[in-house]
């Protein structure tokens, strides 16, 4: 078994719990590879321990494990879950909030290990799938996106938006001039979407989530089937953008059409399961 780790990135308790977690599993005789900056970090590591910057791959390397853990919070998750493919992640939450990440720091090495030996005694980790949001359009595909992608004018404010129209399957939903448009997974309506007025959806629930950007006849935010096609076209503004996960960002030349699916991946969650009223009631 292969097990990948990433911290977060300065900070020192996730570089500790790094530590800790590749030494109990060493002895469980899993191999284990630590993200770069983890690795480089060695002043968190026992000082009889080897020199750890020999133990660091690429983030992108680690698709290839059995077993990826993410260790700080949702960005962290997200930044890991982009790199990490179709091999299952578990989270371990240093985050206010954590709605990725189930585990608590200090259960992390034990709840590490479980899974391990869970792998080691059956060779297979049970998982939880979590859907992701593909963006596509002429020429052009960005990362899938596990929170949101969103659909905007040249910028935000007042003179930044666009002529956006918004079909789902088809079927007109919504036009007229906005900011923009985003399209949330459940896992992403607790983040941008929440702050830019949409629902909250349970995790439980198969779906995705339109919600407009400052509309100035806005329609009310709308909850479809998972697999509904939903397309956003963008006219009258000099530009426009597409960012998956506050991050790939692809700029459009306007008129525009982008089309937004659920990815052929899902993002596969190990580990225990996420208290989500608990995770609510963290939010400010």
């Amino acid at each position: 078994m292969r097990v990948g780790i990433v911290g977060q990135r300065g900070n020192r308790r996730a570089a500790a719990i790094v530590a800790d977690l590749y030494d109990r599993l060493d002895g469980l005789g899993v191999a284990v590879a630590v993200d770069e900056e983890s690795a480089d970090d060695a002043s968190s590591w026992p000082s009889d321990h080897p020199d750890p910057s020999d133990l660091g791959v690429p983030v992108d390397e680690m698709a290839a494990c059995d077993l990826v853990v993410s260790i700080g919070g949702d960005g962290t998750f997200l930044f890991t879950a982009r790199a990490a493919g179709s091999t299952p992640i578990m989270g371990v939450n240093l985050g206010e909030v954590g709605f990725l990440n189930a585990v608590a720091p200090e259960d992390a090495v034990e709840t590490v290990a479980a899974e391990v030996e869970q792998f080691q005694r059956h060779g297979e980790i049970e998982t939880r799938d979590m859907p992701r949001v593909q963006a596509a359009g002429d020429g052009w595909e960005l990362p899938p996106a596990l929170n949101e992608v969103v659909v905007q004018g040249p910028r935000r404010g007042h003179g930044g938006g666009a002529a956006v129209e918004v079909r789902v399957d088809g079927s007109l939903y919504t036009s007229g001039h906005a900011d923009g448009v985003l399209v949330a997974t459940p896992t992403g309506s607790t983040a941008y979407n929440l702050s830019e007025g949409g629902p909250l959806v349970h995790p439980s629930v198969s779906s995705l989530v339109l919600t407009e950007m400052c509309s100035e006849e806005s329609m009310p935010p709308l909850t479809v089937d998972v697999d509904s096609t939903v397309t956003v076209r963008l006219e009258e503004a000099d530009s426009g953008y597409v960012v998956s996960d506050g991050r790939a960002r692809q700029e459009l030349s306007v008129p525009a059409q982008v089309t937004l699916e659920r990815a052929d991946r899902p993002v596969r969650i190990a580990g225990p399961p996420l208290d989500f009223f608990a995770a609510l009631g963290k939010i400010e």
